[in-house]
């Protein structure tokens, strides 16, 4: 399989693409490879952008560029290994290529743009209807529909139950699959990506609330000089983040409307932090009063919970000295940066730089609250 060497550590790439399945490109396409970048968000698609150098008499402007080797829907897989362990960081589909030609020697470049397989659910309206299936069995039916590409469904059931009664409701789609699988997340505090891996041709559809529990990796230490492996770290504090939803059902028999009691969080945002951090805006949902009352109290979670992170973090490492890939959707520690702000954080988005010679990562964190809740954090 190609690979190029990033760094001065054992760090490496490869590169693969296809049509739907794939294969390692040729040594020509390894070495032209300027860049890539990489981002990862919870909650939202990865995107990516890789450029080479497009050399006037090369491979990749006299032959694979005209054949179609980077047309858009063409399928990308990079992994990278580092210390002997590798990890896929994207598995994704172009969308779009440019061409710099420039009157000096070797500043020509082809930059193609992409985003990860999630694309192909955003690329044709349908209707359908799903009599008798919770919002659950509705995800886990619309992504059989992409097992072809090797994407295999984590679906998690909801927290409120909502069980389908047809004679009474049912449920429609209208739009591409991607809106209404995300709307579906969005109603009940989830959160739906894919991650790609753990070998390349694979990825884990998860629908489902965000991993705020188990394993923390290696943690981002900060001002505590030679153990130090971030050279900064920012953190804010946004008093007007958070929200105290409110909801009101109605009773279709008598007509009554009742304002429904504030939810726990807890299930969906298992506290990061000791003190929680208060809702200084009320906010009241519309079209509640018209819906089945365990409708109306999924929504109210998901409201609070998708407000509830007031903290926010952002810095950059170098892989290099770190030694480890910073991985997002997953929950971390931070060290030294004082009682106030040290301790676990959920990763939001990790952008991924590479170059020959350098491995940046540039990451957002979130937690709803103040303080760490342990004395340790895991080194």
């Amino acid at each position: 399989m190609s690979d190029q060497p990033v760094g001065g550590g054992p760090i490496h790439i490869t590169l693969e693409t296809g049509p739907k399945l794939t294969r390692p490109v040729p040594p020509e396409v390894v070495e032209a490879l300027l860049s890539a970048q990489i981002t990862a968000t919870a909650g939202e698609r990865s995107g990516f952008q890789l450029a080479f150098d497009l050399t006037k008499q090369g491979a990749l402007s006299r032959r694979l560029l005209p054949e179609g080797f980077f047309d858009p829907k063409t399928r990308v897989i990079l992994s990278v290994s580092v210390k002997g362990t590798a990890r896929v960081l994207l598995d994704g589909l172009i969308v779009r290529q440019e061409v710099g030609a420039s009157n000096q020697p070797g500043h020509s470049t082809l930059t193609v743009t992409g985003e990860d397989l999630t694309l192909l659910m955003d690329l044709e309206e349908r209707t359908d209807r799903y009599p008798n299936l919770r919002p659950s069995g509705r995800v886990a039916r619309i992504l059989s529909r992409y097992a072809d590409y090797g994407i295999e469904p984590h679906v998690f059931q909801e927290q409120i139950e909502q069980p389908p009664r047809e004679q009474l409701r049912v449920d429609y789609q209208s739009g591409t699959d991607l809106s209404y699988v995300n709307e579906l997340a969005r109603a009940n505090g989830y959160t739906f990506y894919l991650e790609p891996g753990p070998r390349p041709g694979h990825s884990v559809a998860v629908w489902g609330p965000e991993a705020r529990l188990g394993q923390r990796q290696h943690a981002l230490n900060v001002n505590m000089d030679v153990n130090s492996t971030v050279d900064q770290l920012t953190f804010a504090y946004d008093g007007t983040a958070r929200e105290e939803p409110q909801a009101r059902v109605q009773d279709p028999a008598t007509r009554d409307s009742r304002l429904l009691p504030q939810p726990d969080i807890g299930p969906l945002r298992p506290p990061l932090g000791r003190r929680a951090t208060p809702a200084l805006k009320r906010r009241t949902l519309s079209g509640t009063a018209k819906r089945e009352s365990a409708q109306a109290q999924a929504e109210l979670l998901a409201r609070a919970a998708l407000s509830a992170d007031a903290i926010s973090g952002s810095g950059s490492l170098d892989v290099n000295r770190h030694g480890y890939i910073l991985r997002p959707r997953e929950l971390v520690g931070v060290r030294g940066a004082g009682v106030t702000y040290d301790g676990d954080y959920f990763v939001k988005s990790v952008t991924h730089n590479i170059r020959p010679g350098s491995y940046q990562q540039n990451f957002t964190l979130s937690r709803e609250g103040l303080i760490a809740r342990s004395d340790t954090v895991r080194p």
